[in-house]
């Protein structure tokens, strides 16, 4: 039996569906053969227009069916199980829901503070030690990195992971001085593609994407950055110098161990690696017996690198009274890649555009005047200076102009996020006092301070980028 309906065309393209007015008008035809000929389907009231239209539909909607089935056999296109099942075939599973990562100054006097260790936040948060360091028996303060014990994109701000939970005798102190870096939910399908084209990589060996591809399949990694440095004398690679023939991994998130048996696994052997984590690596692989052989890997925990907010929206009367806490859960959430696009990493460019999208999506109230970034990596000033109340004092200048507007920052977490300067008192730009927005007490430090008012901000391959919601400063104008 033929029919006038066009049907699949399967080309070296792939699939290509007729338009459903050419699947509607074969259907006409078969029907006015089967009738006899001369059924009227200008009138789409009639009987025979609307069983011509259901046939046509039907035809149609599974036409589009084979196109979708068609598509998900591409990994560009592949969604949900469809993804799942490609990825299956590189042994890759979705990653679910990680953990937000905290680097912590922790002090004591002869204790091993053990992998599991735990402490506890502010907002009631446990985090559990990714990683085991032994404070002398002099005493001292040293760093280790804990994971929030439940995964997802919980937010740490400095200063607030700052109670021992489980006590250690000889352990006596654990804050943070910087921000976490946000843990994120189950991958999306972008991420997971993007997963996908890494990992990839991690199937060869003794190449910079063999090894990064290793590291973001080590649980618990949330970002990580690789370079090398090939010349016979020093480089700088993302703001990090490599002395000659060296290897330099940048790792957020994951056990140590974990990282450091990756990096061995897929290295050659003989650069020299750089730093600031040092672990023993055992080689269990034959023909090896017992006493096995160790080396020593070294790689990068990054420092946090606070990034720095000003968007600045048009008033209206549709704006509504949560805006500013709108406008900050939007770009917190795209910082992390959870609108299902590239989220901030180590080694990168952020683009204030970036976060245009996002923002704008929250309704037809937002008008975007401006938004720009910045961080401490381009301060307005560098100083000396102590806070009491809402009084700042600075003593010293390092460099630099000081400026209204300014959000002070600094390495210990002292300072509360969104702290700006909002008025000259006696000093104008150099030592004197300041007028700042949050009342607090901070004693004397280090400090700098920064105007959001750049396009962009570089990320050092040694940092971390981190995003605290107090420190996006939204304005209505």
């Amino acid at each position: 039996m033929s029919t006038n309906v066009p049907p699949i065309s399967f080309t070296a393209n792939g699939i290509v569906i007729p338009s459903t007015a050419a699947v509607l008008a074969g259907v006409q035809a078969d029907l006015n053969q089967a009738f006899g000929g001369n059924l009227n389907f200008s009138v789409s009231s009639t009987p025979q227009s609307q069983l011509a239209a259901s046939i046509a539909a039907i035809v149609s909607n599974t036409y589009a069916e084979f196109l979708f089935l068609s598509q998900m056999f591409d990994p560009a296109f592949a969604l949900g199980r469809y993804q799942d099942a490609l990825a299956r075939l590189y042994n890759l599973s979705r990653q679910g829901a990680e953990p937000t990562v905290v680097v912590c100054n922790v002090s004591g006097a002869g204790v091993t503070i053990p992998v599991g260790s735990l402490a506890i936040d502010t907002a009631s948060n446990l985090y559990r030690a990714t990683e085991s360091i032994t404070i002398p028996a002099g005493g001292g303060t040293l760093s280790q990195t804990f994971a929030a014990v439940v995964p997802g994109p919980t937010v740490c701000p400095a200063g607030t992971l700052n109670q021992i939970y489980q006590a250690i005798p000889g352990w006596d102190t654990v804050t943070n001085p910087a921000d976490g870096v946000v843990g994120s939910n189950t991958e999306t399908r972008a991420q997971f593609e993007a997963q996908r084209q890494a990992t990839l990589q991690a199937n060869a060996r003794s190449t910079l994407a063999a090894v990064r591809g290793a590291i973001l399949e080590v649980a618990g990694v949330l970002d990580a950055y690789t370079a090398q440095n090939n010349t016979g004398g020093p480089v700088s690679i993302g703001g990090v110098s490599l002395p000659a023939h060296s290897f330099y991994a940048a790792v957020v998130g994951g056990l140590a161990l974990d990282v450091a048996t990756a990096i061995f696994d897929k290295l050659p052997p003989g650069p020299a690696m750089v730093g600031n984590t040092t672990v023993t690596v055992t080689d269990t692989s034959p023909p090896y017996t017992s006493p096995f052989p160790t080396y020593s890997i070294t790689f990068e925990i990054p420092s946090a690198l606070p990034v720095l907010f000003a968007v600045s929206l048009a008033n209206g009367s549709d704006v509504p009274s949560d805006a500013a806490t709108q406008v900050q859960n939007a770009i917190v959430s795209a910082f992390a890649g959870g609108d299902g696009g590239s989220r901030a990493t180590i080694g990168s460019t952020i683009y204030a555009s970036r976060f245009i999208t996002p923002v704008a999506a929250l309704g037809t109230w937002v008008r975007i005047v401006s938004l720009q970034v910045s961080s401490p990596n381009a301060p307005d000033a560098s100083f000396t200076g102590s806070i009491s109340g809402t009084t700042l004092t600075v003593s010293a200048i390092g460099s630099g102009t000081i400026a209204v507007g300014g959000v002070l920052t600094d390495s210990t977490g002292n300072i509360m996020a969104g702290t700006t300067i909002t008025a000259f008192g006696s000093g104008t730009g150099g030592t004197g006092t300041y007028t700042v927005s949050l009342s607090q007490t901070v004693g004397s430090e280090a400090m700098s301070s920064t105007t959001p008012n750049d396009n962009d901000v570089v990320v050092r391959a040694d940092q971390t980028p981190t995003l605290n919601s107090a420190d996006i400063l939204v304005t209505l104008v």
